[in-house]
């Protein structure tokens, strides 16, 4: 199945950040776009600026993937419809739109515990900068320039 790109960002949003909020769903798209516009390291290298290369990356977001841990992942972008909220913070978003809270980020993971681990990814290219409802939101370190 084929989606617009705009369609597929509000999948992605409604999918990864679904129940955390307004705000929660703007950090989430504040973190892709980052990646979209980030003019050095792997996103740069790998996905060349494109929205659509970015959320298609291999292992990037939960929802994207058909299975997770071997068992199939029932939360995904083609089993989640987005409602108007997901397609207006889409929109927000393609609009050069970001959160403050999310800042820089290009980042963020549920660590389904009350602490944020202090780096992310565990190659360390990313430091702690925020928690945003269940999220925890990270900055690229120098490290990350070398991906």
């Amino acid at each position: 199945m084929s989606f617009s790109e705009r369609e597929l960002f509000a999948r992605l949003i409604k999918c990864e950040a679904g129940g955390e909020g307004v705000n929660g769903m703007k950090a989430v798209a504040t973190v892709v776009m980052n990646r979209v516009h980030v003019p050095y390291g792997e996103y740069q290298r790998v996905c060349q600026g494109s929205l659509r290369s970015v959320i298609e990356q291999p292992y990037q977001f939960t929802c994207m993937m058909p299975e997770v841990y071997g068992e199939v992942n029932p939360q995904t972008v083609w089993a989640t419809p987005p409602e108007q909220q997901h397609y207006d913070i889409a929109d927000w978003a393609l609009a050069g739109n970001q959160l403050a809270a999310a800042g820089d980020c290009l980042w963020y993971y549920n660590p389904f515990s009350p602490e944020c681990e202090p780096y992310f990814p565990r190659n360390r290219t990313g430091s702690y900068f925020n928690r945003i409802g269940q999220h925890c939101f990270y900055l690229p370190t120098p490290l990350y320039a070398q991906t």
